[in-house]
């Protein structure tokens, strides 16, 4: 990969993603997420070659450079987290994809939606626990994040968040939609049982993989 056009048809082949040329300068391009607005790939012409600057996760982003001299720190980016890449032939195309790829994911990511995904996987007349919730999206440690995503659920009707309880099983005594006891009624309404604000988890926690 040697040309400008290149990299843009590999950035452009992502899903929902979009062409963008936002300081009135050709010499800049660069390809968006439609889902945030945010850019993953700039492209750009420097020092007689075209240029790349692209996402990276911070530990990846010393390893490309140790691997390749033609990885630089982001021109013009925070350099923790952006690398260019110089066209000039000397690094081979599927890792100059891989790049991009990963910076296409770093961009795209939407912890919160992966966390209303994981929810709506919890089976009618079951639980889950808000770490169980983080795995199931991909990280355990962020266990905190499911409950503020949980708290600004965007849709109750089928993102059910009354069905995710603490490490204890023990239920939210303020619930955010519906205020105190709306959660134990929601639960009771689907066969949970619900004593003194707590749910068996033995019982009642959902396994992913199993049958329900």
């Amino acid at each position: 990969m040697k040309t400008r056009e290149q990299a843009l048809k590999y950035g452009l082949s992502f899903e929902d993603t979009y062409l963008d040329a936002p300081f009135h300068d050709n010499n800049w391009q660069l390809v968006r997420f439609r889902g945030n607005g945010r850019a993953f790939l700039w492209t750009y012409e420097r020092g007689g070659f075209i240029n790349l600057n692209v996402k990276v996760e911070p530990d990846k982003a010393w390893f490309w450079r140790d691997a390749y001299s033609s990885v630089i720190p982001g021109y013009h980016q925070n350099k923790e987290h952006w690398n260019t890449i110089i066209l000039d032939g000397s690094i081979p195309e599927k890792h100059i994809k891989m790049m991009i790829r990963d910076s296409y994911r770093l961009i795209a990511d939407n912890p919160s939606k992966r966390i209303y995904e994981a929810v709506r996987k919890i089976p009618y007349g079951h639980v889950a626990t808000y770490a169980q919730v983080a795995e199931m999206a991909g990280d355990r440690k962020m266990a905190r994040a499911v409950g503020n995503a949980l708290h600004n659920n965007p849709d109750p009707d089928t993102i059910h968040c009354f069905r995710v309880v603490n490490s204890k099983g023990e239920l939210s005594g303020e619930f955010a939609f519906g205020g105190a006891g709306a959660q134990a009624k929601l639960l009771e309404s689907e066969g949970v049982e619900v004593v003194d604000g707590r749910v068996d988890l033995k019982k009642y926690q959902f396994k992913e993989g199993e049958k329900k």
